[in-house]
């Protein structure tokens, strides 16, 4: 009689634990997290992390990374699992995100499968003590090095792949190697093909080396412990957006901001308008089509552009005003007299 009345009470908690979804925005945000009752098994979370799994095995490595649920994307010092943010694993938490930052990181198939790829880097790399050996540092720095506040990249370096947005290999030594052996794990990257004749094919190669050389072989590291679990998180989404910076940012020029301001609105308009950064991404395939003859063969310098503005008005938490089609056709205007002066910015360094 007691296992069956556990089992109904551990039913009606199960049944009740999705109780928030139906809340507004401004009420979910007073739910404490570790009230929202989330578990990766049975999302796409979970499919997703096979698949990973899946491709090391194919490679023959022996190392199986651990997930967790906790407040962002994080691999700890020396543990050999992966955090992975709350919102991923609930639609309803998708939409809170996205209406509170802008974007959902991680929020399609494909981009959460670099994330991914990318933190069980960071892992694999603690798992066989990798940061250890001499030409790892060599090649791609101390992984002891500090993290910078802010960095800023060279979007036109050859000397780093290109896998996360932002350039992000160029933030860290770390995350460097992160990003060389997620590009070296996904399947049909054509590593070689693509870098070829760029110094970032050296460190592929030595990534395809090393990968080759502990195939087969058990990690000397393993660990199980999980920090900042969901569960143990008592502050509430509200505090929890309220801190939300992250560890370091890239630098955004500020040379958009005339236009930017004179096309989007301040964080000061009605909260319910879109983030101009989000519009940005949503609008991008007609927004390319309306710039494209322009910039013609200059699609390279046209993406640089347009990923920097996008992360100046996320910076500056624009919103959108007015209807799409009228935003959308500004934007493209501005867009293009932006990588227009870039290339000649860029024409005028190589001249000098």
């Amino acid at each position: 009689m007691a296992t069956r009345n556990k089992s109904g009470k551990n039913n009606h908690r199960r049944r009740r634990g999705k109780f928030w979804t139906r809340r507004s925005d401004e009420r979910l945000l007073d739910l404490r997290m570790c009230d929202l009752n989330l578990a990766i098994e049975g999302t796409p979370l979970q499919a997703r992390i096979d698949k990973v799994r899946e491709e090391l095995w194919q490679r023959d490595i022996q190392f199986q990374p651990y997930f967790w649920l906790s407040d962002e994307w994080f691999t700890p010092d020396g543990m050999t699992g992966t955090a992975i943010p709350f919102y991923l694993a609930h639609p309803r938490l998708m939409r809170l995100e996205r209406a509170m930052m802008g974007e959902v990181e991680g929020g399609t198939h494909e981009w959460c499968m670099k994330l991914i790829r990318h933190e069980v880097g960071h892992a694999l790399d603690h798992a066989y003590r990798l940061n250890l050996r001499r030409k790892r540092q060599q090649l791609f720095g101390h992984a002891s090095r500090r993290y910078p506040r802010m960095y800023r990249p060279n979007p036109h370096s050859k000397k780093h792949v290109q896998h996360l947005s932002y350039w992000y290999a160029q933030s860290h030594p770390s995350e460097d190697f992160a990003e060389t052996f997620a590009l070296w794990l996904t399947p049909r990257s054509n590593w070689r093909r693509r870098y070829r004749g760029w110094p970032a094919l050296k460190k592929l190669q030595y990534i395809d080396e090393l990968m080759g050389e502990i195939a087969g072989c058990k990690p000397p590291v393993r660990t199980r412990a999980q920090l900042d679990r969901l569960r143990t998180l008592k502050k509430t989404l509200r505090q929890h957006y309220e801190r939300k910076e992250g560890g370091y940012e890239i630098e955004w020029p500020d040379f958009y901001d005339h236009d930017l301001y004179h096309l989007f609105t301040d964080p000061g308009g009605p909260s319910r308008r879109e983030f101009a950064s989000a519009f940005i991404r949503r609008r991008r395939p007609e927004i390319l089509r309306l710039v494209s003859p322009w910039i013609g063969e200059y699609r390279y310098q046209l993406d640089h552009v347009m990923a920097e503005m996008i992360g100046r008005c996320r910076e500056l938490k624009l919103r959108v005003v007015g209807p799409d089609p009228r935003v959308t056709r500004d934007f493209a205007m501005i867009l293009c007299k932006h990588t227009v002066d870039s290339l000649y910015r860029k024409r005028q360094r190589v001249e000098m």
